[in-house]
């Protein structure tokens, strides 16, 4: 409106009913891409939420998509049919303002002490950490932890330090006060007022600690499972903190195995991969030639994958590492690989080394969206050492994944363990909806170059 309104005022024009009808389907269309935009850029990532120093360059990111992405539609539609580009222009920059400053005051309001929702956690070992940790990561503003409650007498009176990560190199402590034990719950509640309860005891509830929480039910008091919040925070299962609670933070069955969705979703890979490769095939020729040039040998490279059910195929790519990279075994890239060519190592970064996998896709071997096929030899050792890796399996592989574009590629056990609870997030979450999140998140990631 405010774009509109400007519009009209340069051009002697009255703003009126008529006027807004003209250009009413471009309030949805705009609205629609603004979400999207904001979206890939992770403008509503809880990092992002209440910092400003994070919140901006994916602001300016996603205003210029809007404008980018307008601009296309603007050179390929008929003029009369088409807004007026200063309109668009006048609605990027009312949105970089109006938005920033709802950002600011959005971020100041909340970091008012009355502001978050007041909780107990109730269990104060390695889970209990788990999820502190979780909650001063991802939303410290949301909740404020009163403190913990457990029956352990060694921890009563004392406090639990948190590390809190800032960036890869630097962290932060916060101590958390043990305030007694579970016997002691209700009179915390009314002392405090407090609204919610996380249960983050994950193996054997004592009589004790289920009385407790039924004193909380009837008092009205909202509990919630660890490993749910958990979850609902980061985007992953936290398989190493489930114990008794499997059955809620596992995916029992997956949206592939009944329902309309295997149907919706093989159409999906089959029309998705066609005009894939419609795509690629004009610039393969170019592609095949700067690869052999920078260096000789194939252009294509094939490797065995375990797909859905544990069944073995070939994974198609474009060779993007020297002949002879695995001659003393199968190896996993590295950052900085010095096995990379130089044509590779941008072929990379745009993900054009995994178009070919568009055939493995049309072939049924493989989805546009799924966990990523793992190699024969590394898949037995993460299946020994990795509780629950197995499950991976359970659904077809994908050429794009909500564990590459959350977390990226592995390189060591504990990569994998976290590449695992992203992948078994999906698995419990499955749907076309999330698929095409997950696959335009993946071009964004191609488009600025974040491949590896």
């Amino acid at each position: 409106l405010f774009a509109l309104w400007i519009h009209a005022t340069r051009t002697f024009e009255r703003i009126n009913l008529a006027y807004l009808r003209e250009y009413y389907l471009w309030f949805i269309f705009l609205s629609v891409l603004w979400l999207v935009s904001a979206a890939l850029n992770g403008y509503y990532s809880p990092k992002k939420i209440f910092s400003l120093v994070n919140a901006v360059p994916s602001l300016l990111g996603t205003v210029f998509l809007v404008l980018a992405a307008y601009f296309v539609v603007f050179f390929f539609a008929a003029p009369f049919n088409i807004l007026p580009r200063g309109i668009v222009l006048y609605q990027g920059i009312g949105s970089l303002i109006a938005i920033g400053l709802w950002r600011l005051l959005y971020a100041l309001s909340a970091q008012r002490p009355g502001f978050g929702r007041r909780i107990i956690i109730v269990g104060a070992g390695w889970a209990g950490e788990t999820i502190a940790e979780a909650i001063n990561q991802f939303a410290r503003h949301e909740y404020r932890i009163v403190g913990f409650v457990d029956d352990n007498q060694d921890l009563a009176n004392s406090n639990v330090v948190i590390e809190i990560k800032v960036d890869k190199k630097t962290s932060t402590s916060v101590h958390i006060p043990v305030l007694g034990t579970t016997a002691d719950i209700t009179s915390l509640i009314h002392e405090h007022q407090v609204p919610e309860v996380i249960l983050a005891v994950t193996q054997h509830i004592s009589t004790t600690t289920f009385q407790a929480l039924l004193d909380c039910k009837e008092l009205g008091v909202k509990i919630t499972l660890m490993p749910v919040l958990y979850e609902q925070l980061t985007g992953r299962v936290p398989i190493e903190h489930i114990g008794d609670n499997w059955n809620v933070a596992l995916p029992l069955d997956s949206a592939e195995a009944s329902g309309i969705y295997p149907v919706a979703n093989r159409l999906f890979d089959i029309i998705s991969s066609m005009i894939g490769l419609a795509l690629l095939l004009p610039f393969f020729p170019f592609l095949a030639a700067a690869l052999y040039l920078d260096s000789p040998g194939p252009i294509f490279y094939k490797q065995e994958r375990v797909g859905k059910g544990g069944k073995p195929f070939y994974l198609y790519k474009l060779r993007t590492m020297i002949p002879d990279a695995e001659k003393s075994g199968a190896e996993r890239a590295k950052a900085g690989d010095t096995r990379i060519t130089r044509v590779g190592k941008y072929l990379r970064k745009m993900r054009l080394d995994e178009m070919p996998q568009l055939i493995n896709i049309l072939k049924g071997e493989m989805s546009a969206v799924g966990p990523r096929p793992e190699r024969p030899e590394h898949l037995e050792e993460l299946n020994e050492l990795i509780p629950f890796h197995r499950l991976r399996n359970g659904v077809k592989p994908g050429m794009a994944g909500w564990a590459v574009v959350n977390y990226g590629y592995i390189e060591s056990i504990d990569d994998a363990k976290i590449r695992l609870q992203y992948d078994l997030y999906y698995v419990k979450h499955q749907s076309l909806w999330l698929d095409i999140i997950i696959l335009l998140q993946t071009m964004w990631q191609a488009v600025t170059l974040k491949g590896r």
